[in-house]
């Protein structure tokens, strides 16, 4: 378990899935396959295949050991719902959550499509939060297929927020969470179009979490838009 991460919407990482393949706009500078890069350089064990997409049953277990309640970012160096990841693995990973109700579980797609197609068949107890990234208007569709699953909460991770999104549909959704790019080759994120989304969440009564700015030190949490700390969890 990692309880340093930087992820400032979670409490710690659990990876029993790692490496992914690039999908749409937001995966340009994607931050997992830099860290894994310099992870499989160190020798981290699970590894040693890169950003290769790679399952490990050794790690699907673990957080049936962990006692003190926590909200875990699952697989946050890959997605759980790529194509190439056996639905069998899948569903192991749901028996592990679904065993723990003390923990919250937070999972988050690109693969929406695959999502939709597997969710029937999984077990959806409350303490498994269902998310999607959509980093601009042109992959909006993700939040309906998003809408179709019986998740008790159900998010929106619109980072990095590359473009505006005046018109975003929030029935059925609980909780967004925005944020720039950062680091090398970032692309700039205009404050108004998170302001906007901000705006949109208050009108339909979601929580907003604005999670950062765009450049090579954004600043994170705590931050204030207009005056006015947002960052909450529903």
């Amino acid at each position: 378990m990692n309880n340093n991460t930087a992820i400032s919407w979670t409490e710690t990482t659990w990876n029993p899935l790692t490496g992914c393949t690039k999908i749409s706009s937001g995966c340009k500078n994607c931050y997992a396959a830099a860290w894994a890069r310099r992870l499989q350089a160190a020798g981290i064990k699970h590894y040693a295949n890169g950003f290769n997409l790679t399952v490990h049953p050794d790690s699907v277990d673990e957080p049936r050991h962990w006692r003190k309640p926590t909200i875990v970012f699952v697989n946050s160096m890959s997605d759980m719902f790529h194509a190439q990841v056996p639905f069998d693995f899948i569903a192991r990973v749901f028996d592990t959550m679904n065993a723990c109700p003390r923990h919250i579980f937070q999972v988050l797609t690109k693969r929406s499509n695959v999502l939709l197609q597997y969710a029937p068949n999984l077990k959806w107890t409350d303490n498994i939060w269902m998310g999607v990234s959509v980093e601009d208007q042109a992959l909006v569709h993700r939040i309906d297929d998003l809408r179709q699953v019986p998740a008790k909460v159900r998010f929106l991770s619109l980072e990095p927020l590359l473009g505006p999104m005046p018109n975003l549909n929030l029935t059925g959704i609980h909780w967004v969470i925005v944020g720039g790019e950062s680091g090398p080759g970032f692309r700039p994120m205009d404050v108004d179009w998170a302001r906007n989304i901000r705006n949109q969440c208050v009108k339909a009564g979601v929580t907003f979490f604005f999670k950062q700015y765009s450049g090579f030190h954004p600043k994170k949490l705590g931050d204030q838009l207009d005056g006015v700390v947002w960052h909450d969890m529903p």
